[in-house]
């Protein structure tokens, strides 16, 4: 599988890496905002379909705007794993990339990430049997990239060492406010598709005293009092925005982006 990477950051790089290890796949071309082209790392603006052809995939994990700006020439020529998928908590750019999935016969990937229980989530969904569900993400202040009086909320974490809860509501409103934060909470809402990003609920805590984890809680609610509650602790420094084992979840995703049909997929 011939694949282009959109991020050369240490995801990006990561992901470079384990798949020159493996002959099933060619990394053909990388894309960055700040581009190399004497090592072949070429600037954004070079996302053009005459260099898209013959890739069979591309793989974004720079930021939810590339979606937005070349979701559509991208689809055009080939399929897509969206690594931010907060890019879809915008309604018109979900419409259009599901549009174009079906009008080319694109496959559309979403990577798990720190999401566990995904398919169960699916499943439930699909059977119109899920009720609820809400996603904690807890980590230390100096992770959050966030925006507005969120990052006013996180300083003062920081600045005072307490624990303060950033964010309560849906999933749709924090896209927009932790566009790089909260990927695992823009898969959780298109898993649970019968709830979507309006009814999945979202917390945001910024915890100084948590040093060595990224946390994410699930909560989920069924039919009759079925309630299943799950806590990942994902092992990370201080600042990192992405915990260690969610890089090798992604790798894992772009392994299973295999023989599906058009539409958008989890996986």
């Amino acid at each position: 599988m011939k694949v282009g990477i959109i991020g050369f950051g240490n995801l990006g790089q990561f992901l470079k890496n384990e798949l020159d290890k493996d002959s099933n796949y060619e990394v053909v071309k990388i894309w960055n905002r700040t581009p190399d082209e004497g090592n072949g790392i070429l600037p954004l603006d070079k996302i053009t379909k005459e260099n898209l052809k013959g890739i069979d995939l591309m793989i974004e994990v720079a930021h939810p705007d590339i979606t937005k700006t070349y979701g559509k020439v991208i689809l055009e020529e080939t399929n897509l794993f969206i690594g931010s998928p907060t890019a879809l908590s915008d309604q018109e750019t979900y419409d259009l990339v599901e549009k174009l999935g079906t009008k080319y016969n694109r496959s559309i990937y979403v990577p798990t990430g720190a999401l566990w229980a995904a398919e169960d989530i699916m499943k439930m969904a699909e059977l119109g049997q899920l009720k609820g569900l809400t996603i904690s993400m807890i980590k230390h202040p100096s992770s959050f990239k966030v925006l507005g009086d969120l990052k006013k909320l996180c300083n003062e974490a920081l600045e005072t060492s307490t624990l303060k809860t950033l964010y309560s509501g849906p999933v749709r409103d924090l896209c927009k406010l932790a566009p790089n934060n909260v990927n695992t909470m823009a898969g959780a809402a298109i898993a649970a598709k019968n709830l979507g990003f309006d009814n999945v609920k979202a917390k945001l805590i910024a915890d100084p005293d948590l040093l060595e984890w990224h946390i994410v809680e699930l909560d989920v609610i069924g039919e009759d009092g079925f309630n299943v509650r799950i806590r990942r602790e994902n092992p990370a420094k201080p600042g990192a925005v992405t915990g260690n084992a969610t890089y090798f979840s992604f790798l894992a995703s772009i392994h299973r982006c295999k023989y599906k049909p058009s539409g958008i997929h989890i996986c």
